[in-house]
């Protein structure tokens, strides 16, 4: 938005400099503001992880309390329910006091046990009381010898008494540590009062037994219940934990934030400041400050479409070929300032890659107004004007606030000598842009076709004022002068065009002409000597030449300038005139005057 807002102003001609807009001072203002946004991101993310957070504790805290009070309220139920209850709920305090925090149904798995030769911790479910290993061989063969004499008592005696020891506590019985003072004749007294005792209450035992099933399972389906539920949540916190994460180290690492945003406005800097002076018409500062640019910075479409039209305002159509033929190799998609290469391809008469590069538009986009000025600007090369003037008011139709589509039509209205509707093209365009110096320049171009000079000069020096380096404009605003009658200033015009652009010959014959009316004849034979050299073609200048050693008297050269004005086919009015000074030469000047 910023570097848009920029863009805007320099198209309107307000911008200020580069430097002032994205100088060192704007630099703390994006860091901040680019630092608080992030911190107030990270505050939104911290105040969501610390709502879950607390919410997933507040669920972890509920379920494991209500866990533990159930299994205290069923064990309880189940002691009260038993005949030894006295001795089952002290085995199981005693069991609680020496498993310490171990939770009664938290029972780990036996596989990372069995790898770490480390026993799980006992479960104190229907255990009475901690027993060695040695208690533990005539136990089973008390339990042996039962059997044969009741062999349904004893099962299911043991559904609730002797099968309390699990997997798990069989497999750890090498590392428990059981209470070894009880003799042989306790253990067989004990047997015996355990089998009395499960033959008197094998119905009450197997109600007993069928409530624990009931209890593991409510047990176990409230654990399922409470595991996906912390899944879920342990999932969420993940998440926020990587994005805080995330945050913190971007945030945390200022340094490079900071470097990263003077680099950016310092490239900002440089793009800026070359887009200004190319709105400004200053294009060979232009070229200046993007030359400054790395080569992957400036070997960019957009950089090179603008040295292409640098170059073209230039009036270097070569360079600015080579330029927008490069732009068109890395952004082929890309048609900003397209319609200004196929005018460049339109002055260097390239007919087949004007075609070419039509053709390519139109695959892209051919609903885009350059696409249409391009191949206006192909009929037009071809001398179609009425079709070109059809691709252009196409190009209106699809975007009317497209000055440079205005302006190609008022062209086409001047070749074919309709200069109302021609007026009438500009000054829309005008409207559009009031800074297109190219209507201002077209309108002056009518107004000195219909010999209407004031009003000639008036829109060359609007154009001037917008483009004050165009050696164009100044060759046609000296012209108007000198139609005027005001030799001096169209003099200094000239000399001027001639700075801006030394290779441009017009000014310098435009001088010239100047030259010979003020009577600075050897001044002016001087710069036609130069122009022969750089133009031998132009039938125009051996003219003047002859007409300039004509009056100093040297007739042979005269002559000679003038056969070689008429070898060089110029146009019918030039050879009506310089038959006429033919006809004159062998006349003396005072005889002429005299006729």
């Amino acid at each position: 938005m910023f570097w848009a807002a920029y863009e805007q102003l320099c198209m309107l001609g307000e911008a200020e400099e580069a430097a002032v807009c994205f100088g060192d001072a704007t630099v703390p203002c994006v860091q901040e503001h680019y630092l608080g946004n992030a911190s107030s991101c990270l505050q939104i993310a911290d105040t969501d992880h610390s709502s879950d957070s607390s919410q997933r504790f507040g669920l972890e805290y509920l379920s494991r309390s209500d866990l533990k009070q159930r299994e205290g309220n069923n064990i309880r139920v189940m002691c009260e329910n038993n005949h030894g209850g006295p001795s089952l709920t002290g085995a199981v305090r005693q069991s609680k006091n020496s498993c310490c925090s171990t939770s009664f149904l938290s029972t780990p798995s036996p596989v990372p046990t069995q790898l770490s030769d480390v026993a799980p911790p006992p479960l104190v479910r229907n255990i009475h009381l901690r027993q060695s290993e040695d208690s533990l061989r005539p136990n089973t063969q008390a339990r042996g010898k039962f059997a044969c004499d009741n062999e349904s008592a004893q099962i299911r005696g043991s559904l609730f008494f002797d099968s309390g020891l699990r997997r798990s506590a069989r497999l750890a019985v090498g590392h428990r540590s059981l209470n070894t003072s009880q003799g042989s004749e306790n253990k067989a007294k004990s047997l015996h009062a355990s089998t009395k005792l499960s033959s008197e209450t094998c119905s009450s035992t197997f109600c007993q037994g069928k409530l624990m099933e009931t209890y593991e399972v409510a047990v176990s389906e409230f654990g399922a219940t409470s595991s996906s539920l912390s899944s879920t949540t342990d999932v969420k916190s993940i998440q926020h934990e990587i994005e805080n994460t995330k945050l913190s180290s971007f945030i945390s690492d200022s340094a490079t934030i900071k470097s990263g945003i003077s680099n950016t406005m310092k490239l900002l800097r440089t793009l800026g400041e070359g887009y200004r002076h190319l709105c400004m018409f200053r294009c060979k500062e232009a070229l200046n400050v993007y030359q400054k640019l790395s080569s992957k910075q400036y070997n960019t479409g957009w950089i090179l479409s603008q040295v292409g039209k640098a170059y073209f305002e230039l009036v270097d159509y070569l360079n600015a070929d080579y330029a927008f033929s490069l732009a068109r190799q890395i952004s082929p998609y890309n048609l900003e300032e397209m319609d200004v290469y196929s005018t460049v391809l339109y002055h260097l008469k390239q007919d087949m890659k004007l075609k070419y590069l039509a053709q390519e538009m139109i695959l892209v986009d051919r609903f885009a107004p350059q696409t249409w000025c391009a191949i206006g600007n192909c009929y037009s090369l071809q001398k179609d004007h009425e079709s070109a003037l059809k691709s252009f008011q196409r190009a209106v139709q699809l975007n009317s606030r497209f000055a440079y589509a205005h302006t190609l039509s008022g062209h086409e209205y001047v070749i074919m000598e309709d200069y109302g509707k021609g007026v009438e093209c500009y000054q829309t365009s005008l409207h559009v842009d009031a800074r297109h110096y190219n209507s201002w320049y077209g309108l002056g171009m009518i107004y000195l076709c219909q010999e209407k000079f004031e009003f000639a000069e008036h829109h060359f020096r609007q154009a001037y004022q917008i483009n004050p380096l165009s050696s164009v404009i100044m060759y046609y605003l000296g012209t108007t002068l000198e139609a005027l009658k005001r030799s001096e200033e169209a003099l200094e015009m000239m000399e001027k065009a001639i700075v801006i652009d030394n290779k441009n010959p017009l000014p310098k014959y435009s001088k010239a002409k100047l030259l010979v009316t003020l009577g600075k004849l050897n001044e002016a034979l001087e710069i036609l000597e130069e122009l022969k050299e750089c133009t031998p073609r132009e039938s125009c200048i051996y003219a003047l030449m002859g007409e300039i050693y004509k009056r100093n008297k040297k007739y042979d050269k005269a002559m000679l300038h003038f056969g070689i004005a008429l070898d060089l086919k110029p146009s019918i009015v030039d050879v009506a005139k310089i038959e006429a000074a033919i006809e004159k030469l062998i006349i003396p000047d005072e005889m002429e005057e005299s006729l």
